[in-house]
């Protein structure tokens, strides 16, 4: 698959860099709040201008100063690393502060790249910023744009500057993802390890802090000949140790991803699986109420013992009703033990989610369900007339019946029962939509 020309914003913190990728990319992806340092992942996203596609990437604050923080260091090292494949840098300022060392350290990094850059003074008045205009091209004479990320001024000028310097010669992809993948868990359960293992590369940040994740990061994987998109969402949870806004924000992020995922992998950790009650809850409603696909990975199963996996048999056993309908693999991201059957499982998850079944075949299993047992109600036996699959991913069964109102949950999981034993459907929900004649 050929890539899709690369651009890269870039910058020292807090000069609007996730302000400007959300403008840029009409979402709100990256987090922005008024203190330095928000953003720690690469975070991209695909981006339409006048017939063409580019993939625009959000980055970490850039620093040359020397830091003992080794997160901080990572965070700047995944900011360089954005640098090797871009095609267009956007260096961003601020208009209001102007010209600081560390903007001229970032200008001299550009340069010596020789990476085509356009210089981006971002600030709420333009107009002010125009009249003070010299100073900014001291640092890059050829381009540059102004705008107000806040506001929404100078976008269209930015978007068309880009375009004319994305290169001729990279190819554009078409291909959209077949389907998406959302990984789920608490913070430091291994998410971003995984999702590292897989892309064989690091793409997200690792570190034993939790909530290094902050955004919900996504990427396009090739696998079996087919493109997926994987999302690493930040751990959820609460805690009077993090900032609410900024916990609020992750939250949002990581519960937007499921909603646009066709399959969520929940991964758990298994050193500490009393405590994943939390988790289950939430993969379940994704499972349950928004029909996604799920995968259960237990992770550092190289840690579990006999109490440990007592009590994962213990969390797991609460949910058993659940439990059966989906796909449970042990995992170590630590040793890669089956790693390689992660992406396999998804695959056979989805498939099974996009299941279309034989109509006489399904409506005869069902139909004669019914009449195998007695199930009353009012002293009317309930019947089932037609049945009819409307749809896949998730599958979606039509029933029409001759008493709607008695159809509750109970005789919808009796009839999953019946599709299940028929069909391979593990890992993927059922969707029953009941109506009368």
């Amino acid at each position: 698959m050929s890539r899709l020309p690369q651009v890269a914003i870039v910058g020292r913190m807090n000069v609007g860099k996730s302000t400007l990728f959300n403008r840029l990319s009409n979402k709100v992806k990256s987090l922005t709040l008024d203190f330095s340092g928000v953003t720690r992942d690469v975070i991209k996203d695909r981006v339409s201008w006048l017939g063409r596609d580019f993939d625009l990437i959000d980055t970490g604050g850039i620093s040359f100063k020397k830091s003992e923080d080794r997160l901080q260091e990572a965070v700047r090292q995944k900011a360089l690393d954005a640098l090797e494949n871009a095609d267009v840098v956007l260096f961003v300022v601020d208009g209001v502060a102007g010209i600081l060392s560390e903007d001229e350290e970032i200008a001299h990094e550009l340069r010596r790249r020789g990476i085509h850059t356009i210089l981006v003074v971002n600030k709420e008045d333009v107009r002010a910023v125009q009249e003070n205009a010299l100073e900014f091209y001291s640092l890059f004479h050829d381009e540059l744009v102004l705008v107000s990320a806040q506001h929404g001024r100078g976008i269209g000028d930015l978007l068309s500057a880009i375009i004319n310097a994305l290169p001729d010669s990279v190819k554009e992809v078409k291909d959209e993802p077949l389907y998406r993948v959302v990984f789920i868990g608490r913070p430091n359960v291994g998410k971003s390890s995984l999702l590292n293992l897989l892309l064989k590369q690091e793409r997200a940040i690792v570190s034993d802090i939790p909530g290094t994740t902050r955004e919900a990061i996504s990427e396009r994987i090739a696998f079996s000949q087919e493109h997926l998109l994987i999302t690493d969402t930040p751990g959820i949870r609460r805690s009077r140790a993090i900032d609410e806004d900024l916990e609020s924000l992750m939250v949002k992020s990581s519960f937007k991803a499921v909603k646009d995922a066709d399959v969520v992998v929940l991964l758990i950790d298994a050193s500490e699986a009393g405590l994943v009650d939390q988790e289950l809850k939430l993969a379940f409603y994704a499972f349950s109420d928004l029909y996604k696909a799920l995968v259960v990975l237990v992770n550092k199963s190289d840690l579990l013992d006999p109490e440990s996996s007592a009590a994962v048999e213990e969390s797991f056993a609460r949910y058993a009703h659940l439990m059966r309908k989906v796909e449970v693999m042990q995992i170590s991201c630590k040793t890669e033990k089956n790693i390689g059957r992660v992406l396999p499982l998804v695959k056979q998850v989805w498939e099974h989610h996009s299941l279309w079944m034989n109509a006489d075949e399904l409506s005869f299993e069902l139909i004669d369900s019914l009449k195998k047992i007695t199930l009353v109600r009012n002293r009317q036996r309930l019947e089932i007339y037609r049945v009819k699959q409307l749809d896949i991913a998730p599958v979606t069964i039509l029933l029409n019946v001759n008493l709607p109102q008695f159809f509750g949950q109970s005789q919808k999981s009796f009839l999953d029962t019946v599709v299940r034993k028929k069909y391979d459907l593990k890992g993927a929900p059922i969707k029953f939509i009941i109506a009368g004649r």
